[in-house]
């Protein structure tokens, strides 16, 4: 071959190879800072089941970096030195559709990290936890996706009716929660035939009504018993939920809500259960709540003023009122910034830490330019001291400082429903990064 066949087909091939070798550095460089910008934020830790990636088998195909739901919106999952790595963990809820596309089997999902634990129930691949008859599904066994605790509900509600041993006088099965879970076990029943009843702390759509108003909610095509294939990608929570209220009263399904559970006691084969309303007995319980129901609180004096709430529901609610948020993690920025928002609020963020590392970059971001325009005073390294009628009192750098309010949102996350499982005799282990 002469010099001339060489430049003919080698030159082609080396200028291919150098595009090839420059778009693997761009990338490799791109994916490197959104790592580096998630790790300075200390937005390190997942909150839900996530991918862990084996480097010895990971060929970097990207294949999983394509097939992830959240992109573009969110960067998840990205190439770094030719291998997928975890780039933003915070923002992966756990669609797993990278685990399934990964040709080279690299990928297992699982949930917690070696930092940071993660308490979920022990459960049979049937969604029974130890107690023969109780049954989770859901958030609180580690599914907070909705689309993935939509199917949950539906596969242990089925499982209940397969395994079912009916009790004279008894209640086929009691659902606990109307979330996303307990919204598709409850259709399962009534698709199955079974007597059942659906019991709710708080309102139709659990987590998802304790959104603020308009905040967007990222679903995925989902089959729904009765109702068949819902076809939600991007929706708002409004939507949502009036989807799923036509969805209950279209199919006159059983939920009674503002009725907590206090109790579950299993006497003679059947399961005795007690809310703040009245007594059920049922040969069966399902457990679909979320993790975090109880908004955990803050312990100062006037906490129990009706000024106090745990979440956000409507801005416009807070109109012309002066508002004191409490709160570091992304639901206390979403308040603050919504209500800032506005244009005719006085809004004072108070967070006991030195800056946002728990939030997202969006939320962090809003908070910065409402703070800089004047509409937000945002007060780091502070507590909530005493909450009056006309005023909350912050301490800041040893000082008490007395400001004008009328309303206190405390953003505080949740208390793990850990002692009322233990209750019950649900046993509960710690995940730290495994299946």
């Amino acid at each position: 071959m002469d010099i001339w066949s060489l430049a003919l087909y080698g030159l082609p091939l080396i200028g291919i190879l150098g595009v090839y070798i420059w778009r693997q550095r761009r990338t490799h460089e791109r994916n490197l800072k959104v790592q580096d910008e998630a790790s300075a934020a200390g937005l390190t830790e997942p909150a839900s089941l996530h991918p862990s990636i084996d480097a010895s088998r990971c060929l970097g195909c990207g294949a999983c970096v394509k097939a992830c739901p959240e992109q573009p919106l969110h960067q998840v999952l990205g190439l770094i030195g030719g291998k997928a790595v975890l780039v933003g963990p915070t923002d992966c809820i756990g669609h797993g559709a990278c685990k399934t596309v990964c040709p080279f089997d690299a990928i297992t999902l699982v949930l917690g990290t070696e930092r940071r634990g993660v308490d979920i129930p022990v459960l049979k691949p049937n969604f029974e936890s130890n107690v023969p008859g109780i049954y989770v599904a859901g958030e609180l066994g580690g599914m907070g996706l909705i689309k993935n605790a939509l199917t949950q509900g539906r596969q242990a509600m089925e499982s209940i009716a397969r395994e079912l041993v009916r009790q004279p006088g008894a209640l086929d099965v009691i659902i606990v929660g109307a979330g996303p879970a307990g919204l598709a076990a409850s259709l399962a029943a009534k698709k199955l035939g079974l007597n059942y009843q659906t019991v709710e702390q708080e309102a139709l759509g659990g987590a998802v009504f304790q959104y603020p108003r308009g905040k967007l909610v990222m679903t995925a095509p989902v089959e729904l018993p009765i109702v068949g294939k819902v076809q939600f990608r991007n929706t708002s929570k409004e939507d949502l939920l009036k989807f799923w209220t036509q969805t209950c009263e279209g199919n006159a399904l059983k939920i009674a809500y503002k009725e907590r559970v206090e109790a579950i006691e299993q006497r003679d084969g059947v399961f005795h259960v007690r809310t703040t309303a009245r007594q059920y007995q049922a040969s069966r319980v399902l457990l679909a709540i979320g993790r975090r129901g109880t908004p955990r609180k803050l312990g100062v004096p006037g906490e129990d003023l009706s000024k106090v709430v745990y979440r956000l529901i409507d801005p416009e609610q807070y109109n012309g009122r002066r508002v004191v948020v409490v709160g570091g993690g992304d639901s206390a920025l979403e308040a603050a910034a919504s209500i800032a928002e506005l244009g005719t609020t006085s809004v004072t963020l108070s967070y006991r830490g030195s800056a946002f590392q728990r939030a997202k970059p969006r939320n962090r971001q809003r908070v910065e330019e409402a703070s800089a325009d004047g509409r937000i005073e945002v007060l780091l390294n502070s507590g909530i001291h005493q909450i009056r009628p006309e005023a909350v009192l912050v301490k800041q750098a040893e000082k008490v400082r007395a400001i004008g309010n009328d309303a206190v949102i405390v953003s505080a996350g949740g208390v793990l429903p850990n002692d009322f499982l233990r209750s019950i005799g649900i046993e509960v282990e710690t995940k730290y990064g495994t299946a």
